[in-house]
């Protein structure tokens, strides 16, 4: 971002005019007789005084400060609005913008601390809050600030991990802030905020960390898949330890089982030889599908 060190002088084009008025009245001294001339000198003098008052009248708008130099040295500053100079004395050397601006870098293909090469975008927000030391101080600040804030982007790249800049980007962000604060407030420059708009690493990375992520995701679910087994592992056990000297409770169990499977119609229900035996089910059975049986046979009369 280039740094808005505008000069405002004369328009050239009233310049122009200004010189062509004057050769005129120049010629017009040497081919004419002495009252005219004098009459013209008049004149003369009198336009180029208005144009030395006029000269004397600066504006500066309601974010600037303009600099003013008195025989090439710091006078002060002046504005916003308008303003008095002293014509042919008093210079001014620029207009300093004081709002907020926006700087954008970017550092291509830098190295992690783990030899990672990414490319990071980020925006440097700040603001001129000494436009004395500002003009003084520093040739071209707007690129002063640019060319630290990627110097320390990169520094700051390579003190940590791509793990880090991935997952911490706030801390990362705030990190650099401070030490761009810290380097241009001597110059009367604040850096008010960093942010890091995109990290981009290289295509065959990316894929890898995707099948590493899969992967993980995939460890987890069997984790969880085989604590959730064990846990049913032993609620059937103290189950069963419950059922072992009460058998009226674990026929109660086995109809419940039954009924459960009978709700619906046209319902097939396997049962293990040893179940039927142990939870009395064939009995169950038999008497729910005479139950049935009588049942459908009372519709049908």
């Amino acid at each position: 971002m280039k740094a808005k060190y505008e000069t405002r002088s004369i328009n050239p084009i009233s310049a122009a005019v200004f010189v062509v008025i004057m050769l005129v009245i120049g010629v017009l001294c040497i081919w004419t007789k002495p009252p005219v001339k004098l009459f013209i000198g008049i004149f003369g003098a009198g336009l180029g005084g208005a144009a030395l008052v006029a000269s004397a009248f600066r504006i500066a708008q309601q974010w600037e400060k303009a600099v003013v130099l008195r025989m090439g040295k710091f006078r002060g500053l002046r504005g916003p609005g308008l303003f008095i100079v002293v014509p042919i004395i008093d210079q001014v050397s620029s207009y300093v913008d004081q709002r907020l601006r926006v700087t954008d870098i970017r550092a291509e293909k830098t190295l992690t601390k783990d030899t990672v090469p990414v490319t990071v975008d980020a925006v440097v927000y700040w603001t001129v809050w000494d436009v004395e030391k500002a003009a003084l101080e520093v040739q071209a600040y707007g690129d002063a600030v640019s060319f630290v804030a990627l110097t320390e982007l990169r520094d700051t790249i390579g003190q940590h991990e791509l793990a880090d800049l991935l997952q911490n980007r706030e801390k990362v962000a705030a990190e650099l802030q401070r030490v761009l604060d810290e380097l241009t407030n001597p110059w009367g420059i604040t850096c008010n905020s960093v942010g890091i708009k995109d990290i981009v690493i290289p295509a065959g990375l990316s894929d890898a960390m995707s099948k590493q992520a899969q992967a993980e995701r995939e460890r987890r679910a069997r984790i969880i898949l085989g604590t959730a087994e064990t846990e049913i592992s032993e609620k059937f056990a103290e189950a069963s330890r419950k059922y072992i000297d009460n058998p009226i409770a674990l026929q109660l169990r086995g109809m419940n089982m039954l009924y459960e499977g009978l709700k619906e119609k046209g319902s097939l229900i396997l049962v293990p030889s040893s179940a039927l035996e142990s939870m009395n089910l064939g009995a169950i059975g038999g008497l729910s599908a005479l139950a049935d049986q009588h049942r459908n046979g009372s519709l049908t009369e």
